[in-house]
């Protein structure tokens, strides 16, 4: 097992993708911690996992700096160690430009953005540390988007946030590469989550979403858990800095593709 007993904190675990990856990395033999604030998600995503292997649920807002040092010092009380963050909790918020309020901005910038930075630097300080005393570097994986390069325009916030995520992945590290700790992103495009599972039932949006699909299909977000499982083993142990978009072929296509009718 690539993974086995390796400690991984998983932010925004309690569903969707970082569920996903949570699963993948308890199936892979990693001890995980699911942080989320929706406790009653996040307690039945970690018993749900306890099922599999070793997982404990910590709540934490990453966006508060003291919820992330409480994160960190829960998961060494319990673990010992962090080998793995995973930085995916993340919102959104829809508006035209024009009408974009001030506070929604600095709150998904909050979560989206400024979360990353205070999980990866606190965890970061341990990892330092860790290799300071004689131990094995551990990695950072963030989760950005498409959206980092591609813009919707009731989408302000969150574009926005993802394209700085890349940026402070790519700065993260540069700046701990020399301490052999490594941090890549991963961007995924249209995946199957709560939030996308509406166009199943709205048949023009789903044509929509197929159309600028060459693969014709939307992912799964065990296919993005297998990303992270390969940026969290030592197969990636030469990769840092970089940004795996996993979307289907939408990032090359400069034009739409002929979707089938549906049977």
């Amino acid at each position: 097992m690539s993974l086995e007993n390796k400690v991984a904190i998983v932010t925004g675990a309690a569903r969707g993708i970082g569920f996903a990856v949570a699963k993948r990395f308890v199936m892979d033999g990693a001890k995980v911690v699911i942080c989320d604030v929706d406790d009653d998600a996040g307690e039945s995503a970690a018993d749900d996992l306890k099922t599999l292997g070793e997982a404990t649920y910590i709540h934490a807002n990453v966006a508060e700096r003291l919820d992330v040092r409480n994160l960190v010092a829960e998961t060494l009380n319990a673990y010992g160690e962090i080998d793995i963050l995973v930085n995916n909790a993340g919102i959104v918020s829809g508006a035209d430009f024009l009408d974009f309020e001030e506070d929604e901005f600095d709150r998904v910038l909050s979560v989206n953005l400024k979360g990353v930075f205070l999980c990866s630097q606190a965890v970061a300080r341990h990892m330092v540390e860790t290799v300071e005393n004689g131990g094995a570097p551990g990695c950072i994986i963030n989760m950005s988007s498409i959206n980092a390069v591609l813009a919707i325009p009731t989408q302000l916030a969150y574009c926005v946030s993802k394209g700085g995520v890349s940026q402070l992945t790519k700065t993260a590290a540069l700046s701990l590469a020399k301490h052999g700790i490594r941090v890549n992103a991963i961007g995924p495009g249209s995946i199957m989550t709560d939030m996308l599972s509406s166009v199943n039932d709205d048949p023009e949006a789903k044509q929509r979403l197929l159309s600028r699909t060459p693969m014709l299909r939307v992912g799964d977000p065990a296919e993005i858990a297998g990303v992270a499982a390969f940026l969290a083993s030592e197969d990636a142990s030469y990769v840092t800095g970089q940004t795996i978009i996993a979307d289907g072929g939408r990032m090359p296509l400069n034009y739409t593709v002929e979707v089938p009718d549906e049977e």
